[in-house]
This record gives C-alpha cells, structure tokens and sequence, in this order.
C-alpha cells in the first residue's frame, strides 16, 4: 500500500468515484507479492469500484479461480522470500569478507569497478576531507563538542543538509560513531562482528576509539554557542573575584558609537556588571603572547630539546610496539577459549554474555593491531614538524593575528594549560603556560647554579632510583643541556 505508484493509483480512485475504472497489471507479480496483502488490495480496489484486469491471469469470481488466485499469490510470496534470502546471503558473504555493501555513508561514494574488488568504497572528495578534519578535530580536542563540529561541517557549502537548511545533530553523531570512517565493517542484524574492511579508511582506528570515548565522557570544557570574532577570549578568561568566565557585549553610547566590553555577570561577584575595555584586556593578553617569545640565541637549544625527545620517543615507540603485540597474542588466546566456551554452552543467557564479550575482545584486537602498525611510524618527517613546532613556538602572535577565530581559540589551547584570570586592574595574573612554553622559559631565564653530576631530577627514593630519562650532564655544561637532563 506504500508504494509510490499504488498510493498515487489509490488516491486518483477515491478522488474520481464518478468514473468506472479498470486497473490494469502486466503480471500478477507486479500486483501484489504477499498473499495477505494481495487479498486486501483486491477488497480496497472493490470498494473504490474499480476492475481488475491482468494479461496473463484471468481473475474469476469462482471457488476454482480464487483458488487458483491464491496458489499464485502464495507463489509470489515464496519466490520474493527466496530472492530476499539469497539477496542477504550474497551480501553477508560480501560483509564478512570486508567489503560495504550499503548506502555509501556522507564522504563516500561507491566505485563500480575496482580491480580485485568489484565493487568499492572510495573517498568523495572534498566531502570526505572536511569529514576527515571534523572526526580528528573533535579527537584531539579541538572540538569540544558536537555542536562545533556541526559547525565545522556547515561551513563547507557542498555538505547535506536538512529541509531547513542545516546539518542535524544527528547527522553528526551518526558520523562521530560510524566505524566505516575507520576502515571497519559490520552487520550486526546479520550478526557480523565488526572487522577490517577493503575500503580507504579516513582515519585510524585507534583515532575512531579516542572519540568514542569522548563521547561517553563527555566535554570537559563545553564550548560557548556565542563564540565570535568579535570577542575571542569570551569563555576562556575568567574574572579573578569569582572565578566565573567572563562574558562579553557591544554597548552604544548616546552618541550612537558602539563600544566592546568583558564583563562577569555573577551577581554575588564585587565586579558584577563592571565593564573592561575590550582593548584593554585583549591588549594586555597580546602583552603576555609578546613575552613569551624566545631569543634568537636559544634556537640551538630548542633544537637539541627537540631532537632528544624525537630519539627518545622513537625509543619508546620499539618498546610500546613489543608490548602491543605481547597483549594482541594473549588476546587471542583469551578469543580460542572463550569461542570454545561459546560451543559447549548450553545456555542461550550465558552464551549471549560470551557472545558479547568476544565482539569487545575483537573490537580491542583490531585496535590494538591497527595502534601497532602505527606507532612508531612519524606522520610526517621530523624537519617538517620541527619547523611546524618552532614555527608557533617561536611567535604564537602570528596565529593570533589570524582573522580566524579558530585560530585564536587554537592559540588558547596551546599556550596555556588553564583558563586566564584577569582583575578589573591588576590585569591577568599569574598565567599558566603549556609545556613547551615552560621549558623555554626555563632556558631563557638569566640566573646561574650549579648543577649536580646526576641532573637536576630528583630520585624516586633516599636510596635511590631511576629517572625517566637517562641522561645528566656536568657543571660545565651549558644551561640549555641542563634542561635537556631534567627533561
């Protein structure tokens, strides 16, 4: 009764009573191909006064005929359940063997011939890019919350959207929970467990993993929904009499000139609804981006910082890769076992608890070996993140000046690890920077002391103990190499 053309068929018979209609069908399959289903069209079609013809079936009001009738009906049934059931099995097998076979999702498209492959996802650029960026964005943090990357998502013209002109939320948590952008596939009203599929992924799996957890935690620090160029440190500077964000506004003074100010808007706040120039406090912020910029005596030094953290790193990485797999072949161990348990269980309960406990099992193989073949493995060269690095390092104002305000609110984020508090007029006080900024600070302060044989990190214990990294420098070394120890 929902197809289109029976409802368009149906509607015109209950409009136009008037007219005595014969309907028409080329084959009793195209009538109805359900049994039920056929006799309740025949009695709708009846009420509406309208004959049914067919040109390979005589319909008869007979015992005989509607026996007949009904044999073919039912034989339509059969052959429509036999091809849905071998529909479904062609595209099982196609699932378990990691390919998609449903509607491309948003930053896809299916490629008709791929050698090897038949049929294939592949990217739809530049779609599958602003995906890309909106998936490790939210990550990395540089998304809190979904509603900014439905943000990000709209700034890109050629996105879908709704009737109303927007992308929905639930768009964008489909995409968030989609494990197709990692390279994975599923049934799971097949009962296919998730597994590593043939198409190019648009992130890591490991990647996919970090933004389900985000979303079962939650944002931290939820981002303001009126966020705008004209007030870039709202919600990130906070008042210092109460330690509430301040808020921001245009004011029109009786002149009809208009005036941006940061206010707090806590009525038990001293300041409540006390005003601060805009340029006053964005200037003193400026102040604190300028301060922080290092000599240009002490590139070597960020250099030698750099590339010992890159070779301890890489260090590390060979170790972390030999315990991944150490935990990938006890899993699998733990998977034998816990099938065979599956086999001998007699339980339906307990055999769905195994059940769901070996698709976590999988789930954490898969992104224990896709960790495992990345770690280890530089993104990029170190020359072209080194520069990146020294790049921001060396003068965040640059990025802050940006006429984006995604960059500025990327400038907040890596410079300092806590939100800014600022008085009425003592200014900011006491700003907390991120790491690489403490450390050349370290590096650039004037004062001099002498540094012990063993470095400057304490031991873990009177009796001694081991330091993180095992490296320590003499009096006579250079104070940048002596951060170099303690870091």
């Amino acid at each position: 009764m929902n197809r289109p053309g029976m409802v368009a068929l149906l509607h015109h018979l209950q409009t136009h009573p008037q007219h005595d209609y014969v309907v028409i069908f080329d084959d009793l399959k195209r009538f109805a191909r359900d049994t039920i289903f056929h006799f309740m069209l025949r009695h709708r079609l009846a009420e509406f006064g309208a004959t049914v013809e067919c040109l390979n079936f005589k319909f008869e009001d007979t015992p005989e005929g509607e026996f007949v009738e009904t044999v073919f009906a039912a034989q339509g049934q059969l052959e429509r359940k036999q091809n849905r059931r071998q529909t479904i099995q062609k595209m099982s097998a196609r699932v378990e063997n990691g390919y998609w076979v449903f509607q491309p999702p948003v930053g896809y498209r299916m490629a008709t011939r791929v050698a090897g492959h038949g049929k294939l996802l592949v990217p739809d650029e530049p779609l599958a890019s602003v995906i890309r960026d909106g998936l490790k964005g939210f990550a990395s943090g540089r998304f809190e919350t979904q509603a900014e990357v439905k943000r990000h998502f709209e700034t890109f013209a050629g996105f879908p959207r709704n009737k109303y002109g927007t992308v929905s939320n639930q768009r964008v948590a489909d995409i968030l929970r989609h494990p197709v952008y990692a390279g994975m596939v599923q049934a799971q009203t097949w009962n296919i467990s998730l597994r590593k599929g043939h198409h190019e992924p648009l992130i890591d799996y490991e990647t996919f993993m970090a933004i389900q957890r985000r979303l079962s935690e939650g944002a931290k620090v939820p981002a303001r929904r009126d966020l705008n160029e004209d007030f870039p440190l709202r919600g990130f500077v906070l008042c210092d009499d109460c330690n509430k964000p301040l808020t921001a506004n245009w004011s029109k003074s009786k002149t009809g000139d208009r005036h941006a100010y940061y206010l707090c808007y806590n009525k038990n706040c001293v300041s409540s609804r006390k005003s601060i120039r805009r340029d006053k406090l964005e200037g003193d912020f400026e102040t604190i981006l300028h301060s922080l910029l290092p000599r240009q005596k002490h590139g070597l030094a960020i250099g030698t910082i750099f590339k010992t953290m890159w070779e301890y790193q890489l260090h590390r990485s060979a170790e972390a890769v030999a315990a991944i797999k150490s935990e990938i072949t006890g899993l699998e161990r733990q998977i034998e076992t816990l099938v065979d348990r599956i086999v001998e269980c007699s339980s339906a309960t307990a055999a769905a608890a195994y059940e769901k406990r070996l698709a976590a099992m999988e789930s954490r193989k898969v992104e224990l070996g896709d960790k495992a073949r990345k770690t280890g493995q530089p993104s990029r060269p170190y020359e072209e993140l080194f520069q990146l690095a020294v790049n921001f390092l060396s003068n965040p104002w640059k990025l802050w000046d940006s006429e984006r305000l995604a960059d500025k609110r990327m400038v907040l984020k890596l410079t300092f690890s806590e939100r800014l508090a600022y008085h009425r007029e003592k200014g900011f006080s006491n700003p907390k920077t991120s790491l690489p900024f403490k450390v050349l600070q370290e590096i650039c302060m004037h004062g001099k002391e002498m540094a012990h044989p063993r470095g400057f990190e304490p031991l873990a214990s009177a009796f001694g103990g081991q330091r993180s990294i095992q490296l320590s420098y003499g009096c006579g070394r250079s104070r940048s190499e002596r951060t170099v120890a303690r870091l």
